[in-house]
């Protein structure tokens, strides 16, 4: 019995994690991290949304002796998308404002990388608000579709 719900947990843990992967949305780039993240935030002004942060997780970790490589954050939004998503369910605001990650794998291929907000926010209380959600999905593709070019 004991086995059995070991295996259990086991499958339950694998199952999570690859729907965490489906959920992630990978955009390819031949740019390096900067330009590729200096390119999305030039499209994300440029189609009126704000830019809250750009973090450079590669930074921070060298000023503690960790070689990162180069790893950029950048948290953005627009309060036309994302006001009508927290008035149906205030938890949407520890999802949002959106982000993007750009970094590089192991093997130097630049990545653009984000969660689809559908996903993201599944769990809350938003089915009224769905069509909003699915422009906050189309915004990310054109954006970093942009990015990536």
């Amino acid at each position: 019995m004991r086995h059995h719900i070991i295996l259990a947990a086991a499958l339950a843990v694998i199952g999570a994690g690859q729907a965490m992967a489906d959920d992630l949305v990978r955009v390819k780039t031949g740019k390096s991290v900067t330009a590729a993240m200096d390119a999305l935030q030039t499209a994300v002004e440029g189609a009126g949304a704000t830019v809250f942060a750009r973090i450079d997780h590669g930074a921070g970790a060298r000023t503690v002796d960790i070689d990162l490589g180069d790893v950029q954050l950048l948290i953005f939004g627009n309060p036309k998308m994302g006001a009508p998503v927290m008035s149906a369910d205030p938890i949407a605001g520890l999802f949002l404002p959106l982000k993007v990650l750009a970094y590089a794998d192991k093997d130097g291929q630049v990545w653009l990388i984000y969660e689809d907000p559908e996903e993201t926010l599944d769990d809350l209380e938003v089915d009224d608000v769905h069509p909003v959600i699915g422009k906050m999905r189309g915004a990310l593709e054109k954006l970093t579709a942009k990015a990536a070019e």
